[in-house]
């Protein structure tokens, strides 16, 4: 509340006090959000550009090859594709459409492909709808192409700690996305940076990707997934995160980052069931809305309504 974000030590102890006492640690996480947002709201929503066929072994990912999950067959957007999507986000009072494309990194082809579509999107709506990417890794000029194309934000996860990291992943690391975020920043994009919960890891974990986002990325966005597990994954039979502990997950991280926009995005409507609403309690500001990339998400028209039945206002900017 007085713009001192808590320590590792703290941070560590309120995870642990708030397993007995969830709810205080959600009131507080909670004043903390409307102290800075008030009661603005805002949604985002993706496309995929290119689905499927990835190399790496992101163990929770059904787009990889190495998946027996029958997602797996490589799927080419079309402009038309593109713009739709873009439209009915627009039309949903979306801020953004973010352009998703599968493997570890864009050819320059295809970079200048998902250039071309936010060039195609601005003049389609009248620039009513910011244009974000998530392609992977980025050399610096393919950063200052998208970021020249009108790209307005970057977004790449590390996903978790530096020390789980390769538990969950091995065809690349840790450092080469951090690499990757400072290239988009240097670029003038704006940066959205965030992790996936449920793979096994601990509070520590969750803690230190915090403090990772917060000391050295400086996220505009903090966008925070919760796994659903897909056949076929080598996730496939993780427990899932029961709700209280997401929406706990949600408030350590907004203490932690009392200033970036806390978004909720994969996993919530299968997770959190009947307490999604809670998350603007636990400290959320933002959500991803309609359909994710395998799998199905919330539709935009149900969003609006129980944004509106909690007397919160979806804008485009704070």
């Amino acid at each position: 509340m007085a713009s001192e974000p808590p320590a590792r030590a703290e941070l560590l102890d309120l995870a642990a006090r708030s397993a007995e006492r969830p709810h205080d640690l959600l009131y507080w996480a909670g004043e903390v959000r409307r102290g800075r947002f008030g009661r603005a709201v805002r949604l985002c929503c993706i496309v995929p550009g290119k689905l499927g066929a990835c190399g790496e072994d992101c163990k929770w990912c059904a787009q990889s090859a190495r998946s027996a999950s029958g997602f797996t067959a490589l799927h080419r957007a079309s402009r038309d594709e593109i713009l739709s999507a873009a439209s009915a986000a627009s039309a949903c009072g979306a801020a953004n459409i973010g352009i998703v494309n599968s493997g570890r990194r864009p050819s320059d082809q295809e970079a200048d492909q998902v250039a071309q579509f936010a060039a195609d999107i601005r003049a389609a709506t009248g620039a009513a709808i910011g244009v974000c990417a998530s392609l992977g890794e980025l050399t610096d000029a393919q950063a200052r192409r998208l970021a020249r194309a009108g790209i307005v934000r970057y977004h790449h996860n590390l996903e978790t700690s530096r020390r789980f990291f390769p538990q969950v992943v091995t065809t690349h690391d840790y450092q080469r996305r951090m690499e990757t975020l400072a290239s988009a920043r240097g670029a003038g994009m704006s940066v959205c940076c965030g992790g996936l919960f449920g793979m096994g890891e601990t509070w520590e974990d969750r803690v230190d990707l915090a403090l990772a986002l917060r000391d050295e990325v400086r996220p505009d966005v903090v966008p925070l997934n919760f796994l659903h597990p897909v056949a076929g994954t080598a996730l496939q039979d993780a427990a899932p995160l029961e709700p209280m502990e997401i929406l706990r997950i949600i408030a350590i991280f907004r203490l932690a980052l009392p200033s970036a926009d806390i978004k909720v995005a994969g996993g919530r409507q299968v997770n959190l069931r009947d307490l999604q609403s809670w998350v603007f309690l636990a400290g959320a500001t933002s959500l991803m809305t309609g359909d994710y990339l395998t799998t199905q998400g919330r539709q935009p028209q149900d969003d609006l309504r129980m944004i509106a039945d909690l007397g919160m206002e979806v804008v485009k900017e704070f």
